[in-house]
């Protein structure tokens, strides 16, 4: 096996050509690593992409790919980032819940039907992903300077953080990034920062930007859980979820946010969170076999390790809620 890595393929930021290219490009790279001939096609190639959520644009991309690169590819599936998450794990259904820059939660019944909640982009969601947690940081920071709406806790720290992070001096100094040089991985970039103020440093108000994040993944996850499969709730272990992207790492941070909404908003028993041990590359060659109807071999129980469980009975009592002992 071999792998390589590129830029970003999100064709809503990129357009169709942009994002063709840079696949043909990775691709291409990959074969000669292998010793293949660049006109010589893969027999299919599974594209497990950001902003590949509808089928319309996802054949509009296949399409374009085998026009312009027909020595790519024989054949093609695609599908989002989560499908392919859920993939690498399963092929009878699951949950994924990404938190990496964005955010996104995507539940696939066995029987193949699908409830997402957010990936809608820094604009209209990725609540809980790391711009949402640095851009909240901003703002929390900007109200509080600004008398308008004053943060929960001191600001000191964190604001001295973003300065620090920024290269700047005074707020005005910080319309640039947000306007003419926007540059969205650089401002999530911050969350990390964040997160290491919060944990080493024992901020309370960066660790209130975490638990509100681990808030609100739990709340798109609670969106999905009810359009559930039994098959999928009644595993051992409870409801299976698989968590993707650099944000989770944070767990312990994310965690009593996370916990508290579980318990007080829904009323699910255990929850299994996992994270993959392998790469997504392996979710998209799965699911290029299943869609494809290719035998593979597939490793399932080797792709993932357990991060953490949620148990609804330890929380019994612990919490002020209408439905916290109960279970389904």
């Amino acid at each position: 096996m071999t792998k390589t890595t590129g830029p970003g393929t999100n064709h809503f930021l990129l357009g169709m050509e942009e994002c063709r290219q840079r696949i043909a490009n990775m691709v291409n790279t990959v074969k000669k690593d292998i010793g293949m001939r660049q006109d010589q096609p893969l027999s299919a190639l599974g594209l497990s992409l950001s902003g590949c959520e509808q089928e319309e644009t996802n054949q509009e991309l296949v399409r374009g790919l085998l026009e312009n690169y027909p020595n790519l590819s024989e054949r093609y599936a695609i599908g989002s980032d989560t499908e392919g998450s859920v993939a690498a794990t399963s092929n009878h259904g699951g949950v994924c819940s990404i938190a990496g820059t964005g955010s996104n939660t995507l539940l696939i019944n066995p029987d193949g039907s699908r409830v997402q909640c957010g990936g809608w982009g820094y604009l209209l969601g990725d609540e809980g992903g790391a711009y949402k947690i640095a851009h909240s940081a901003i703002k929390s920071c900007f109200d509080d300077l600004d008398r308008f709406s004053p943060a929960p806790h001191s600001i000191d720290k964190v604001w001295a953080l973003i300065k620090d992070h920024f290269q700047i001096k005074v707020k005005e100094d910080l319309l640039e990034h947000y306007y003419t040089k926007f540059d969205k991985a650089f401002i999530a970039s911050l969350c990390k920062k964040l997160s290491t103020l919060a944990s080493e440093g024992d901020d309370a108000m960066a660790k209130y930007l975490f638990e509100n994040a681990g808030r609100q993944i739990a709340q798109s996850l609670g969106a999905v859980i009810p359009k559930a499969a039994a098959e999928l709730i009644d595993k051992p272990g409870g409801l299976h979820v698989l968590c993707v992207g650099s944000v989770w790492l944070s767990w312990p941070l994310l965690k009593p946010g996370f916990d508290k909404y579980m318990v007080e908003h829904t009323e699910i028993s255990t929850i299994t969170l996992t994270r993959l041990t392998t790469t997504l590359a392996v979710g998209a060659a799965y699911m290029a076999a299943d869609k494809l109807n290719i035998n593979i071999p597939r490793f399932y129980d080797e792709n993932f390790r357990i991060l953490d469980v949620f148990r609804r009975e330890t929380f019994c009592n612990n919490f002020s809620g209408n439905n916290i002992c109960v279970k389904i």
